[in-house]
């Protein structure tokens, strides 16, 4: 049974070290990770001796058992003045680590000399290999090294308690645990089951709370150890707190800033301590819209940013952060020209819209020109616009092409482009009072290609490009056909841009509703019928619905003008 036992703390003590790897952060001590190992192995080293079946077995497993015994108290000890905020110099560690190998190396004399153990023998008790020895001069020393290095994490722990308000409380108590466990099993373990060391099951009792440790370790680790000093002393203060707003720690910047700081307790929360109406009250915001990420301090003649964030330990959210930069003299510029930037931008948007209205006026008195050249297409141009804006409203309802602001607004200012190429076409067809011969549909046909060259030549150079394409597949392209059976290209699907399939609907709707010299205007039903026959031929099919959506207020709009 006893076998067992020590089986079992052996493989619990190898467990919680990979978990501690699984987690392994950065920020962790390496002295934590140290402490991992050595349990591991003097477990190892408990569970050789259980096993052993002559004393030079046994005593091989009890030199392992002997390397956790001088370095883990030393390692647990480290821990607590590092997570208690006390800085060791490196001498007097380098000191402290001299004497854990002194004392090992005394224990190396075992089985060689009478110095460590006077003797040994070994029994079976429980089912498990029992060392019986007679301690000799040197395991004194053993004793007063373990008894010196846990006083001296007791006194850090006093210190971090009554000293060191910017250290968790709970955190301190937590740290004095581990040390508690191993000398309690040490001294008193052997008295109350002489057969059986407790020291295996103290050791994993302590690694369970040094995972507990190191979960919340990196919360209280502010800055980052390599930039250590520009955190603590740079021009940009940092505040942290938790999901629960416990205040995690500040450098000192910010307590420069916000004196309130020094009075807070670490792991406690910030209400209660005169922060209510600032940084209470910013946090609050973020929480409720993380939008509200910034806000602005002022103290004394200083004005301050404050931009919040999430804390993150690797890519897990642990609490919240607080950058604050003095923005003192960007306030005073922005301040110093707020005044002449509205004015000015006041100016420039309406000398910008004054420009912008000219050009399109030009456009339209050009496609109003062409009209006029045109006898059988009067008021065409302003009916088409019309008609694609009815057509762009629905296709934004229904979603399916997810159309920007700036796509619709572009389609139904390039509509009255689409005939420029018209200009080009010699009046004696472009006039002719009756239906064109091949020859000159031919020719009629040449104003898509030309009209696309103009909206070039027109919008070459203007800063808006997406318009200065959009306006220009207009025009090129309103006469191709689904089925590849249009002109001038002969382009075919969702080779057609989008902004010509929606004119290609407003075009052809508008030719059969409207009176043209050669024919009546077509009845809204016989127009319908046409349209419809030409979905997935002549028009995209996936338009159909958005057509059908649009068709009554299509037929509203005519019966208005007529």
């Amino acid at each position: 049974m006893a076998i067992i036992y020590y089986a079992v703390a052996f493989g619990v003590s190898v467990i919680l070290t990979l978990i501690h790897v699984f987690f392994y952060h950065r920020h962790y001590d390496i002295h934590i990770t140290l402490t991992f190992v050595l349990v591991a192995l003097s477990n190892l080293g408990f569970l050789m001796i259980s096993q052993s079946r002559s004393v030079e077995a046994a005593l091989l497993g009890n030199i392992i058992v002997y390397i956790g015994g001088c370095y883990l108290i030393l390692m647990i000890t480290l821990v607590v003045f590092s997570l208690c905020d006390i800085r060791l110099n490196r001498y007097i560690k380098m000191l402290l680590y001299v004497i854990a190998t002194v004392v090992f190396f005394f224990t190396l004399q075992i089985g060689r000399n009478e110095l460590y153990y006077v003797s040994a023998e070994i029994y079976s008790e429980y089912g498990a290999t029992v060392i019986q020895k007679e301690y000799g001069v040197l395991h004194i020393f053993y004793y007063i090294m373990v008894i010196a290095y846990f006083l001296m994490g007791l006194v850090a722990v006093f210190i971090g308690v009554f000293k060191k308000n910017q250290v968790s409380n709970r955190f301190i108590v937590l740290l004095a645990l581990p040390e508690a466990f191993c000398i309690l099993s040490f001294f008193g373990g052997r008295k109350l089951f002489p057969a059986v060391e407790l020291v295996p099951l103290a050791y994993d009792l302590a690694l369970i709370v040094y995972l507990i440790i190191t979960h919340k370790l990196v919360l209280y680790n502010l800055p980052d150890t390599v930039i250590e000093t520009v955190v603590q002393n740079g021009d940009t203060g940092y505040i942290s707190f938790d999901f629960k707003l416990k205040y995690l720690g500040s450098n000192e910047t910010a307590k420069g800033i916000f004196p309130e700081l020094n009075d807070l307790t670490v792991d406690k929360p910030i209400n209660g301590y005169n922060l209510n109406d600032t940084l209470l009250d910013w946090l609050e915001d973020f929480i409720d819209d993380n939008s509200n990420d910034k806000a602005f301090h002022k103290k004394d003649d200083r004005i301050y940013l404050v931009n919040i964030g999430y804390l993150y330990d690797g890519r897990r959210r642990r609490g919240y952060q607080m950058y604050i930069t003095d923005d003192t003299k960007n306030q005073q510029y922005i301040a110093l020209l707020d005044k002449f930037n509205t004015e000015l931008k006041a100016e420039v948007e309406q000398k910008t819209a004054h420009i912008v209205e000219m050009h399109d006026n030009l456009i339209l008195s050009m496609a109003v020109m062409v009209e006029s050249r045109d006898n059988s297409t009067g008021g065409h141009i302003k009916r088409t616009s019309e008609c694609v804006r009815l057509l762009v409203d629905e296709m934004r309802r229904g979603g399916e092409f997810d159309l920007s602001d700036q796509f619709c607004k572009n389609i139904i200012k390039a509509a009255p482009m689409h005939d420029l190429g018209k200009v080009a076409v010699d009046d004696a067809v472009l006039r002719k009072p009756g239906r064109f011969t091949d020859e000159e549909f031919a020719i009629m046909k040449t104003h898509a290609a030309e009209g696309a060259k103009i909206v070039h030549e027109i919008l070459k150079g203007t800063d808006d490009e997406e318009f200065h394409k959009l306006a220009e597949n207009v025009a090129h392209y309103h006469h191709e056909r689904w089925d590849g059976s249009g002109y001038p290209e002969g382009l075919k699907g969702e080779q057609i841009p989008l902004e010509a399939r929606i004119m290609a609907i407003a075009d052809v709707y508008d030719a059969l509703v409207s009176k043209r010299v050669y024919k009546e205007s077509m009845s809204f039903e016989k127009a319908d019928q046409i349209i419809m026959e030409g979905m997935g031929k002549h028009f995209d099919k996936r338009l159909e619905a958005y057509y059908v959506a649009a068709r009554p207020k299509l037929e509203q709009y005519y019966r208005e003008i007529e």
